[in-house]
C-alpha cells in the first residue's frame, strides 16, 4: 500500500508540473524559453499558423571544370547553421530549416508574411572579417577641432546638478596647504582607477561635484554628441561576447603632461555580467538644446582640487580614449581556405585548425608580424557578432595557423570552426519554389482540429466509463492524465504541431485506450475464475504487458521509418505525424501500464473492491 501511494505522489507531482507548463503562455527557465501567443502556448506549424514556405538548391561549381558538383554533408551544415543565424538575429519567428537529399533546403517560417525580406535575408552571403584589435588607443574627436570650442569653464555641481560655485576670484580655496601635494592623474593611472572602480562596484561619486561647461560650434556640438553616444554604447558587451572595453573622454591640458579621463558614467557589474549604471544621470550631458555640455569631473573631492589641476582658465584640449580598436585590413572570409577542429599534438588540448589561401597567407603573415608579442589580437567577427579574438606568440607566415584557449572544449572548436567554414563564402543558393500559406486556412484548420479532438475525447471517455464501469472510470482519469502530459511534452520540447500531428495525436488517444481494453479484458478473465481483485490486477496486467509491448513497439518502429523518409525528402507533414505519434505512443504505454494500474491498485485496497461486479463490463450480477 506505501509502494502504490508513493508512486501516487510523483504522478500527481508530474500532472501538476505539466499543468503549471500548459498554464503558462510563456515560460522561461534559464536559457530556455517557450510559448508564445498561440493556443497553449505551443508551437504551431505552417498549416495551422501560416506563414512562408521556401526551399532552394544549394549550387557548388567545380573551378577546374566549370562544371556544378554535389556539395558534401559538412557544407550543406554550415549553409544551414548560417541561414539559421540569420534567420533568428532577423526576428523571423519560429523557423525550420531542414537539408533535404544532397543539395536542396527546406525553410519554414510560421507567422512570417514579409516574404522579401524574408528572401532577401536568407539569401544575403555571410560575411567573415578578420580585423586587427588594438587596446586603450587615444585619438582626436572626429569633426571637432581646437577652433570649435569657444568656451570652457569650471564649476562646481550639488547632487541635483545645480551650479552652487563659480571659478574665478570669488573662490577662496578650502585649504591651500592640502590641495597644493594633489598628484597629478594621467590617463594610464585614471584608467586603471575606474576600471578598478567598476570591477567592485564604488566608483566615486562626491557631494561637490566640479564640472566643466563647454561651448562648441554649431557643427563640432553634434560631432560631441555622436561622440557621447559611443561612450554610452561601448558600456554594452559586444554580441557574442559579455566582455566589455569602456571608452572615455580623455581631457588633455596644455603645456603638462597630465591628462585626465571621464566615463559615460560609473557602472558596476550585475551577477549576470550586465553593466548597469551607478547613477541616474550620466557623466557628460548635452545643456538641452544648446551647443554647451557639461562634464562632471567625478574623480576630484571639490572644485579646489580640480582647480588644482586644471588651473582658473582652463586650457584644455578633448580627444576620444577607445577602450578597443578594431582596424580593417582587408582580410575577410574569402581569405580563408579551410577550417577545422583539431587536438595539439603535445598537449592534447582541442584546437582550431586554420588554413588561409596565397593572399590571405600574404595578409595574415603581415598582421601577426605586428601582432606577435604584444597585447593586440585578431578579432573573427562573422555577420557583425565576435566569434573568437586570439593573439600571436610569434609571426606566422605559412598560410597554416591553430588556435588554442584555456576554455576550449571538443564541442566549442567544433562549433567554432562550423561557424568559420559557414563565414567563408558559403555555397550560393537558388530559390527554387515559394509557398505563402494563409493564416485564415490555418486558424480555421485548427479550431476544426480542436472540436474533433475534444469530440473523440470525450466519445472514448463515455465509452469506457459506461461499458467497464469502474475501470472505465479510471482509465477515463489516467487518460485525462495523458493528454496533460502529452500536450506540455508538445511544448517543452518544443514540438511543431501541424495538421498531421493533430491527427497522430488523435490516433494516439484511441492507442492509449486500447493497452487499457488489454488489460481490462485479462482482468475480467481473472475475475471470472474466482480470484481477488488486485490479484486479477496484477495478473491482468502481467498478461496484457506482452501484447501491449508488442503493439507499441511495432508502431513505434513505423513511426522511425516515417521519420527518416520525411526527413530525407522534405515531407514535413509526415515528419510532423511521426514524431507526435511516437511521443503519444510512448506517454500511452506510461499511461497504461503506471498511472491505470497505480489507480486500479489503491482501490482495490477500499470497500468497493468488495463490489466486484463493478470491475467487469458485463455479467456482473452473477459474481459475489
Amino acid at each position: 500500500m506505501r509502494r502504490y501511494i508513493r508512486m501516487m505522489i510523483l504522478i500527481i507531482v508530474m500532472v501538476a508540473i505539466a499543468a503549471f507548463v500548459l498554464s503558462q503562455q510563456n515560460i522561461k527557465i534559464g536559457g530556455i524559453e517557450r510559448g508564445g501567443d498561440t493556443i497553449l502556448g505551443l508551437k504551431l506549424g505552417l498549416d495551422l499558423e501560416g506563414g512562408s514556405d521556401l526551399r532552394y538548391r544549394a549550387i557548388l561549381i567545380d573551378p577546374d571544370t566549370g562544371e556544378e558538383i554535389p556539395p558534401s554533408s559538412d557544407q550543406m551544415k554550415a549553409l544551414q547553421n548560417t541561414i539559421q543565424r540569420r534567420v533568428d538575429a532577423g526576428g523571423l519567428g519560429r523557423p525550420v530549416i531542414q537539408i533535404l537529399g544532397e543539395d536542396r533546403l527546406l525553410i519554414q517560417l510560421p507567422g512570417i508574411r514579409d516574404l522579401e525580406r524574408a528572401k532577401g535575408l536568407i539569401g544575403e552571403t555571410a560575411r567573415l572579417e578578420i580585423k586587427h584589435r588594438t587596446f586603450g588607443v587615444t585619438r582626436e574627436i572626429p569633426g571637432i577641432s581646437d577652433n570649435d570650442i569657444k568656451t570652457i569653464d569650471l564649476i562646481a555641481l550639488n547632487q541635483e546638478g545645480i551650479e552652487i560655485l563659480k571659478s574665478g576670484s570669488d573662490i577662496e580655496p578650502e585649504s591651500t596647504s592640502e590641495t597644493s601635494s594633489t598628484e597629478e592623474k594621467t590617463s594610464e593611472s585614471m584608467v586603471e582607477e575606474f576600471t578598478t572602480a567598476i570591477a567592485e562596484g564604488n566608483a566615486p561619486i562626491a557631494s561637490e561635484t566640479p564640472a566643466l561647461i563647454v561651448e562648441f560650434t554649431d557643427s563640432a556640438a553634434n560631432e560631441f554628441e555622436n561622440f557621447i553616444l559611443r561612450l554610452r554604447d561601448s558600456l554594452a558587451p559586444p554580441a557574442g561576447t559579455t566582455q566589455i572595453y569602456p571608452n572615455y573622454l580623455k581631457i588633455i591640458q596644455e603645456g603638462d603632461d597630465s591628462d585626465y579621463i571621464v566615463p559615460y558614467y560609473p557602472i558596476s557589474l550585475t551577477t549576470e555580467g550586465q553593466t548597469q549604471p551607478q547613477t541616474n544621470s550620466p557623466s557628460i550631458e548635452r545643456n538641452q538644446d544648446t551647443n554647451t555640455f557639461i562634464i562632471k569631473l567625478s574623480g576630484f573631492e571639490n572644485l579646489q582640487e580640480a582647480k588644482n589641476t586644471f588651473g582658473e582658465i582652463p586650457n584644455l584640449k578633448f580627444a576620444e580614449f577607445l577602450g578597443k580598436l578594431d582596424e580593417d585590413i582587408g582580410l575577410t572570409g574569402e581569405d580563408l581556405e579551410r577550417a577545422y577542429p583539431g587536438q595539439h599534438q603535445g598537449t592534447s588540448q582541442p584546437i582550431v585548425n586554420l588554413e588561409f589561401n596565397s593572399e590571405g597567407t600574404r595578409k595574415f603573415g603581415e598582421i601577426t608580424t605586428v601582432i606577435a608579442g604584444t597585447p593586440d589580437v585578431t578579432a573573427f567577427i562573422l555577420d557583425d557578432v565576435e566569434l573568437i579574438a586570439p593573439g600571436a606568440d610569434r609571426p606566422i607566415t605559412g598560410g597554416a595557423a591553430y588556435i588554442y584557449g584555456q576554455n576550449f572544449t571538443v564541442e566549442r572548436v567544433r562549433d567554432i570552426a562550423m561557424l568559420l567554414e559557414s563565414g567563408r563564402l558559403p555555397i550560393p543558393i537558388e530559390l527554387i519554389k515559394e509557398r505563402d500559406v494563409d493564416a485564415i486556412l490555418g486558424a480555421d484548420s485548427l479550431a476544426k482540429s480542436v472540436k474533433a479532438g475534444l469530440a473523440g475525447l470525450g466519445l472514448v471517455l463515455l465509452f469506457m466509463a459506461l461499458y467497464y464501469r469502474a475501470p472505465g472510470i479510471i482509465a477515463a482519469v489516467a487518460l485525462m492524465i495523458y493528454a496533460i502530459l502529452v500536450l506540455a511534452i508538445f511544448k517543452m520540447v518544443p514540438i511543431t504541431l501541424e495538421l498531421s500531428g493533430v491527427a497522430a495525436t488523435i490516433l494516439s488517444i484511441g492507442m492509449a485506450v486500447d493497452a487499457n481494453i488489454l488489460i481490462f479484458e485479462r482482468m475480467k478473465e481473472e475475475i471470472r475464475t474466482g480470484r481477488t481483485l488486485l490479484s486479477a490486477i496484477n495478473i491482468g496486467f502481467n498478461r496484457a504487458w506482452p501484447a501491449i509491448r508488442d503493439s507499441n513497439v511495432s508502431t513505434l518502429i513505423t513511426c522511425a521509418i516515417l521519420f527518416w523518409f520525411a526527413d530525407t525528402l522534405g515531407a514535413s507533414i509526415v515528419k510532423s505525424f511521426a514524431i507526435t505519434l511516437s511521443i503519444g505512443v510512448a506517454i500511452s504505454m506510461f499511461s497504461a501500464i503506471t498511472v491505470s494500474r497505480t489507480l486500479l491498485r489503491l482501490v482495490s485496497s477500499t470497500p468497493l473492491a468488495k463490489r466486484t461486479g463493478m470491475f467487469v463490463p458485463s455479467g456482473g450480477a452473477d459474481l459475489p
